[in-house]
């Protein structure tokens, strides 16, 4: 839309333009006014009612009057005109105004469009800064996105080379199921995430070669690897659903399927020559001695495949031999049911009966001369194997069953063997130094994995925890016992196994872990430093303890109910030896604290101390260094052990400083004190009082302990320096002020030290008239008191 505005400058420059216009106008107007007005006044009307005017128009031409009708329409052009001019004549002020203010709207939008330029030009310029931030924002966003990716690539990276290490450490230590099993976890988890193409083809070229290594290694009766791996995965499911049956359990665990078997016998021999052998024999007549020749050759090949090789040790050759007895009546069986009575059932169960008796006693002497429990197990593992296996066939292994369950004792004893000397290696080589945890991945690891956490909430890190590195090596060491000690009871067992466990794991802490733990105690070998940490660490087991029976009860199948293990009767003995044995720390400890407070109350013991009428030297400033001592062990303590135990350790220290002071006074070294050591004495315990009572509140232990605080450890010798200070210490013999200010001390020793308290005339207060006075008073009360005593006495 275009809009045109005409600015008049001077409006008095028209004006009489404008009134000439308008005299003319009013004379037109006149002269037609005189006319036809009737018929003016009708054309008008219709015009302005909109009415259609065609008639009229045709009727004038029709009549040949045109003329009028033009005229007349002349007339009302002129009177609208007229009315125009009037209504222009009556606005034109108006007019002028609104032009005016037009005017001033268009300054207004100048202005207007000038701001508007200049606020668009400042836009941009913050605009464009923005926009730069902005781009690099994204880009910023991008790189940690790559960053992010390629964190979590190397973490899979990482895990997959862990995983390989592993492996390869399993098989050079000759651990080929675990190899196995780590093996079949790349394949499975990690071989389609690997984000390194180089990593992937290498790993996917290495697995073949490593399993055929393996299979190469490891000589065991058909499919024993994977059936083992896909019957552990079965027996950890059940565990999960149902309550573990073990007399079912032998059906599931370890058992090869029937159809399979035969399947397998097939392919490995033919009986078509014994077949056709017993065939000819048959139409010859001579079949039933074809029996009996059959018969007498099994049980020979019997005899010689149950003979044990001297040439080479039972652990390496007991697959072979229980090998060849299995296939042995893998074969008889499938000769009773499809040789057409060449055996029968009678003559197979009698060969059964030779073998069991034979591999039983075999079992129980070698089992008896073994001296390793991984040996042990194995060869267990490969007889339960073998049994299952048979046991599909019909065969009886409940003997074979009696001889593991008769060695469970001896495997055990090895076992507690074997930990028990991981146990003393690794409290040897304890640094006795609080474990620092860097990051959440060690915190799961080393403490969240066994219960050791005081609260839910994860710590920031590093973070410092009270107990060393032994107990998170120590609860594994146990954890690998209940799965050694589960490893060998779950296949054969034919009871409830759990109680079997708990009565083992009870064993191995109590004679093992507590024993050593004790051996550390008492070896005289260990700091005060070290002791307080074995005690925060035989806190942190005895606590552990709970997790340890929780996990046995949970490796041995869910039959087991949290609730029963929960229960207080049925938490493990060794808890409370456990507890004992922290007891028994914080002897040793507190031991260890008093001989270091012995040596430096050592002053005390110094004849001249008592006696002496000089200031006292510097170098007999020992309760500075006493303070400085304790509070090292205190603070130490506080980080290391609970608050009861802190308690226990600030009471006893300064209970111990308490009975030095006392047992000085009343030493037979100490012939004879003054009152200068009195007063030495009082200051340095008022040092030491007024530090333990800092320490007492600072520490938090007085929101603990309302009643007993460190300052009344003190309160004998305090109560005696007191007395001995005292201007009227014959007070003491009255029963309301003894009761109220030296209820802590005892006559007989009072008697004691009051008859070595002679102070000189001459001594630090000679010099001092008034003072000499209040002391010839103190020393007239306190002979007072002497004579009292022995009256008393």
């Amino acid at each position: 839309m275009i809009v045109i505005v005409i600015v008049i400058s001077d409006f008095r420059d028209i004006y009489p333009f404008i009134h000439v216009r308008m005299d003319v106008k009013t004379k037109r107007r006149n002269e037609v006014e005189n006319g036809d007005e009737g018929e003016d006044l009708v054309l008008a009307t219709l015009i302005a009612n909109g009415d259609d005017l065609s008639p009229l128009v045709r009727h004038a031409f029709e009549t040949g009057r045109p003329e009028g009708l033009l005229r007349q329409l002349n007339f009302v052009v002129k009177k609208k005109e007229a009315e125009i001019e009037d209504m222009c004549k009556t606005h034109y002020e108006e007019f002028i105004l609104a032009v005016d203010e037009l005017r001033g709207v268009l300054v207004d939008a100048e202005e207007l469009k000038s701001e508007l330029q200049s606020d668009n030009f400042k836009l941009q310029q913050v605009g464009t800064t923005l926009l730069v931030k902005l781009e690099e924002l994204l880009e910023s966003y991008s790189v940690k996105k790559n960053v992010t990716e390629a964190i979590k690539n190397s973490m899979n990276c990482i895990q997959v080379l862990e995983l390989c290490v592993k492996c390869n450490n399993h098989i050079s230590e000759g651990q080929f199921y675990p190899a196995l099993k780590t093996v079949d976890l790349l394949e499975k988890s990690y071989m389609q995430n690997i984000p390194a193409r180089a990593l992937k083809l290498v790993v996917e070229k290495r697995v073949p070669s490593i399993k055929m290594h393996i299979e190469k290694k490891v000589c065991a009766i058909g499919r024993t690897a994977s059936v083992r791996q896909r019957d552990e995965e079965i027996l950890e499911r059940q565990r999960k659903v149902e309550d573990l049956n073990i007399s079912g359990a032998d059906d599931r665990v370890y058992n090869l399927d029937v159809e399979e078997a035969d399947d397998d016998s097939a392919m490995q021999f033919d009986l078509t020559p014994l077949y056709r052998a017993c065939h000819i024999h048959s139409c010859m007549g001579i079949l039933d001695q074809f029996h009996e020749y059959y018969y007498k050759n099994r049980l020979l090949q019997l005899n010689s495949d149950l003979e044990i090789s001297s040439s080479q040790p039972f652990v390496e050759s007991y697959q072979t031999l229980l090998a060849q007895i299995a296939g042995y009546f893998i074969v008889e069986d499938k000769v009773l049911r499809t040789a057409g009575g060449l055996l029968v059932e009678d003559q197979v169960e009698t060969m059964w009966e030779t073998a069991l008796s034979k591999m039983t006693s075999m079992l129980d002497m070698q089992f008896s001369h073994m001296k390793s429990a991984t040996h042990l197990l194995l060869i267990k593992d490969y007889v339960t194997l073998v049994g299952s296996t048979l046991r599909k066939y019909g065969y009886d292994i409940s003997p074979l069953l009696d001889v593991l369950d008769s060695c469970r004792d001896k495997y055990h004893l090895l076992l507690l063997a074997d930990c028990r000397q991981h146990i003393i290696d690794l409290i040897q080589n304890d640094s006795y130094e609080q474990m620092v945890i860097k990051k959440d991945v060690d915190y799961e690891n080393h403490v969240l994995s066994f219960n050791l956490q005081t609260t839910d909430i994860m710590p920031a890190f590093p973070y410092i925890m009270p107990f060393s590195s032994m107990v998170p090596d120590a609860c594994r060491i146990v954890r690998s016992f209940i799965k050694g000690s589960v490893d060998y009871l779950t296949h054969g067992v034919r009871t409830s196994f759990f109680d079997i466990v708990r009565k083992y794991l009870d064993k191995f802490l109590i004679e093992v872990l507590n024993e050593t733990l004790l051996d550390a105690i008492n070896g005289g070998n260990i700091s005060v430093s070290q002791a307080m940490q074995i005690a925060a660490n035989i806190s942190v087991l005895e606590r552990a303890c709970d997790f340890f029976l929780r996990h046995a009860a949970q490796l041995c199948g869910s039959g087991v109910s949290v609730r029963s293990i929960d229960k207080p009767q049925a938490s493990l003995t060794a808890k409370v030896l456990l507890k004992t044995s922290t007891d028994a720390a914080y002897v040793t400890l507190m031991s260890l604290i008093s001989t270091q407070i012995d040596e430096y109350m050592k002053p005390l013991t110094e004849v001249n101390f008592w006696t002496s009428e000089e200031a006292r030297p510097e170098e007999k400033d020992y309760m500075n260094n006493m303070v400085v001592y304790l509070d090292s062990i205190l603070s130490t303590a506080q980080q290391v052990l609970p608050l009861e135990a802190m308690y226990k350790v600030g009471t006893g220290a300064l209970e111990h400083v308490s009975n030095i002071i006392m047992t000085a006074f009343l030493s037979d070294n100490v012939k004879r004190f003054n009152a200068n050591a009195v007063m030495y004495i009082n200051n340095d315990l008022t040092l030491l009082d007024e530090y333990a009572e800092q320490k007492f509140y600072s520490s938090g232990l007085g929101e603990i302990y309302k009643e007993g605080s460190f300052r009344s450890c003190l309160i004998e010798a305090k109560q005696l320096l007191n007395l001995l200070s005292s201007s009227q210490p014959e007070n003491f013999m009255n029963p309301v002020i003894r009761e109220k200010n030296y209820y802590a001390l005892d006559y007989k020793k009072v008697a004691t030290i009051c008859d070595k308290f002679k102070d000189a005339a001459d001594g630090i207060f000679a010099g001092l008239s008034n003072k000499n006075t209040k002391q010839s008073a103190k020393k007239k009360s306190m002979d007072m008191l002497k004579k009292r005593l022995k009256d008393f006495n």
